[in-house]
């Protein structure tokens, strides 16, 4: 049986899938091309752990394309000091790359994020996923002026959005179209109609 050699494969897609996106923030790659991905996903997939897209997980999460998660972060402008609350996996891989970064990382599932309320207020709000609506919840959530960035769905696309919390209001802003594994807890609620 072939062995896997995963650090020739994690160098491999920080050279020919992050940085040919436009990946340049130093700690995201550095982060990215130390942490193992191959940890974050079922045995069954630890061969294909690198290849340029989800990857359905046990719990039926989905890890993200890696392309997708580096942009995302880059986008959030993550500082050290920041207080920083991620929307996704504790144990998940975005979180670890997060830690490398800051000090102050508070996780929640997407379905429990007013769990997060004693830790309040974030300077930063890292969604690991694509919402097509965002929970007002959010907002309480938020200091004034933070940083928000995350997955949006628009119809049948996804893409990359950044923004700020600004006086109760969320206001963001597409940047790429790029997949992103959808939340279930952020679907459009829906409407009434008679």
């Amino acid at each position: 049986m072939e062995s896997v050699n995963f650090e020739e494969m994690r160098q491999s897609m920080v050279d020919s899938q992050l940085r040919t996106s436009g990946v340049t923030d130093a700690w995201v790659l550095a982060a990215m091309g130390n942490i193992p991905r191959e940890d974050f996903v079922p045995i069954i997939h630890r061969s294909t752990a690198y290849m340029d897209r989800s990857i359905a997980l046990d719990d039926g999460s989905a890890l993200n394309p890696a392309v997708s998660s580096a942009l995302l972060l880059q986008a959030a402008d993550v500082h050290a000091d920041d207080h920083v609350l991620l929307v996704g996996k504790a144990d998940g891989y975005v979180a670890a790359i997060l830690r490398t970064r800051v000090n102050a990382l508070v996780c929640v599932n997407a379905n429990n994020i007013s769990a997060a309320q004693s830790a309040a207020p974030f300077a930063l709000i890292v969604i690991d996923g694509a919402a097509e609506e965002l929970p007002a919840a959010l907002v309480n959530l938020a200091a004034d002026g933070a940083r928000l960035v995350t997955g949006i769905i628009e119809g049948a696309v996804t893409r990359l959005a950044k923004g700020y919390v600004h006086k109760g209001k969320i206001a963001l802003k597409s940047f790429e179209d790029s997949e992103i594994a959808p939340l279930p807890a952020f679907a459009r609620k829906p409407e009434f109609v008679f």
